[in-house]
This record gives structure tokens, C-alpha cells and sequence, in this order.
């Protein structure tokens, strides 16, 4: 009889040295589940131009430090059959506050520097416009984003950018494609104490000021916030995610006098804690920002923006006073 395909690969990852033992254990649970083991292990994650995205769990449909892994090194292998001077150019990487997000980052730039590539790492959390902006600063070939954007807290994602700070093309992200589905998810990707320290670079506070300089310089009338300043007051919510402290940073240098933080909402926590989708889209991702703006009756606008910080939402009072 011959064995399922879903079912070969999760064996395989049971019976693997490379898959460390709280992975096996989570895999060992679904013991005797075959819908779940299918879930995970009958497809891979397709890669696209909006790159991967899925839950967090063990298998190979799934988002995890191993396909993250293999996502960089088809990446990386992408990068090499570009020759030139590619992998000096380097790869800048970031991540948003989702769960994970850090540790999948690091695998990213581990999978890279073991093929000597050289990474520009961002040292903590930073909204996504930061990412690409970082490509086109540091003269890169690509950049990668950990994030699932808005999605519910399960949920995690990998975006890939090229030189010019967008999402690759079509043609582009075949290419890479092609190169994460020819190999092997636990026998073709470097081991962690491959990767070369040596050619990192963290990304810090310097480049916060370059960002932040740019952004402020784009302003169509820089002169009317602080005409208003006396009498604007604005709510502020990052909703858990990146901009908790970018974008109050660049409200207070425009001139915002009155900026009133959601507090219960301003530390980076991948949970959500509230937020059944921390999206601000949606009128009910606005819920304590309202709160906070009944304190102060001259409140005249709620900010919210998503956890990788790329997506913003504004509520304003209409004629009855309500938001």
C-alpha cells in the first residue's frame, strides 16, 4: 500500500534530527488525527508576490522556523544566480511585534549570512514602510518583513521586497519561488551555527532619525498643524503593534501639542489582547481609542494603526459629537 504524501512528510519530520524535540512533541499530539495531519502537511505555503502567510503551528503548510528557513534559502539561492555583487549588497530584515516574529527574523538572517550574504537587521520591531524604506537606504538587493499584517494573532507571515523597496513582480517572485519549493525543507537549508555573525549589521536609531526626517519632509501644508496646535487633540493607538513609538515620535515633531495615547494598547504584544483583529478598518478595532477620546471633550480624531504599521485608520466626530 502505498502511503499517503501528507502522511511520508509528517513521519519524516517526526524521525529528523533537524526538528527540534517541542516540535515533535506538538506533532506527536496529532498522533492518529488524520485531518489535521493533512492540513499541515499536504500543501506547502504558496509563495507569491504578497510572499507567505499562515497559522503558527508545526507542518509544512504552516509558519514556522523551518519553512521560514526554507522561504530564506530559495532567497538566498535566488540571489546567487543573480551574480554581480548581489550578496555585498545585502538583505535588510524586520519584523512586527507579532509572536515569533523575532525568532523568525533571526532564522532569516542566519539562513542568509551561511551563504555569505550580507544583512542589515533591524534591533527591534519597526513599522513596514521602514523595511522598504531600509532597501532602497542601504542600496539592498531585497528585504524581508516578518508579519501577517492585520490578521488575527494565530497568524503570521513573510513578505519579501526588491531593490526598489516594493514587492517583487510576478516574473521575480516565481523565480524565487522556484527556488524554496526545489529544496528540501530539513535537509537543503544551513544549520544555525552556519550562519556568519560577522555579516550582520544591526539597524538602529540612526536610521529612525533618516526615516522619520523623510516622512516629516513630505507634509503637503507643514504649516497647519501648528496653527492648530493649541486647540487639536489627537487619540493615538498602535494597536499593539510597531508604531507605538515611531509614529508618536513624528505627530509630536509636526507640532501635535495634545496627543493622548491608548494606553492599554501602546506595548507591542502579539496577542491582541482585545482585539479580535487588530484591524483599523473595522469600526470595533477603534473601541478603547473611544474610550480615551471621551475624556477629553475636545478630542477631535482617532489614529489606529495596524500592527506592521502600514495600514492606518482615522475616526473624527461627526455633527452630533460622536465618533
Amino acid at each position: 500500500m502505498i502511503m499517503e504524501a501528507y502522511k511520508q512528510r509528517y513521519l519524516e519530520w517526526l524521525a529528523s534530527d533537524v526538528v527540534d524535540e517541542d516540535t515533535k512533541a506538538e506533532l506527536r499530539a496529532i498522533e492518529g488525527n488524520e485531518d489535521e495531519i493533512k492540513f499541515r502537511f499536504d500543501s506547502y505555503m504558496e509563495f507569491g508576490t504578497g510572499g507567505l502567510r499562515s497559522k503558527m503551528s508545526a507542518g509544512c503548510a504552516m509558519m514556522n522556523v523551518y519553512t521560514v528557513a526554507q522561504a530564506t534559502e530559495g532567497v538566498a539561492r535566488a540571489i546567487e544566480s543573480l551574480g554581480g555583487n548581489e550578496k555585498e549588497r545585502g538583505v535588510i530584515i524586520g519584523c512586527d511585534s507579532r509572536n515569533n516574529s523575532a525568532l523568525f527574523a533571526r532564522r532569516c538572517a542566519e539562513v542568509l549570512t551561511a551563504h555569505g550574504i550580507k544583512v542589515y537587521l533591524f534591533d527591534e520591531l519597526r513599522p513596514t514602510p521602514m523595511l522598504s524604506a531600509g532597501v532602497r537606504h542601504f542600496g539592498c538587493i531585497a528585504g524581508i518583513n516578518i508579519t501577517a499584517s492585520h490578521n488575527p494573532s494565530a497568524y503570521n507571515g513573510y513578505k519579501l521586497y526588491w531593490e526598489d523597496g516594493a514587492q517583487p513582480t510576478k516574473d521575480m517572485a516565481d523565480h524565487v519561488s522556484n527556488f524554496i519549493y526545489s529544496t528540501d525543507i530539513l535537509n537543503d537549508v544551513p544549520a544555525r551555527d552556519k550562519a556568519d555573525e560577522s555579516l550582520i549589521t544591526m539597524v538602529g536609531a540612526e536610521f529612525d532619525e533618516i526615516f522619520m526626517n523623510n516622512v516629516i519632509g513630505e507634509q503637503v501644508y507643514p504649516d497647519v498643524i501648528g496653527r492648530a496646535a493649541d486647540e487639536l487633540h489627537v487619540v493615538y493607538t498602535p494597536l499593539c503593534g510597531a508604531g507605538y513609538r515611531i509614529v508618536p515620535e513624528v505627530l509630536r515633531r509636526i507640532g501635535v501639542k495634545n496627543l493622548h495615547p491608548v494606553d492599554c494598547q501602546m506595548t507591542p504584544d502579539g496577542n491582541f489582547p482585545g482585539l479580535a483583529k487588530p484591524n483599523p478598518e473595522y469600526p470595533a478595532a477603534f473601541a478603547e481609542g473611544i474610550k480615551v477620546a471621551a475624556q477629553y471633550d475636545s478630542a477631535d480624531l482617532i489614529v489606529a494603526t495596524d500592527p506592521d504599521c502600514d495600514r492606518v485608520g482615522v475616526m473624527a466626530r461627526d455633527k452630533s459629537g460622536e465618533f
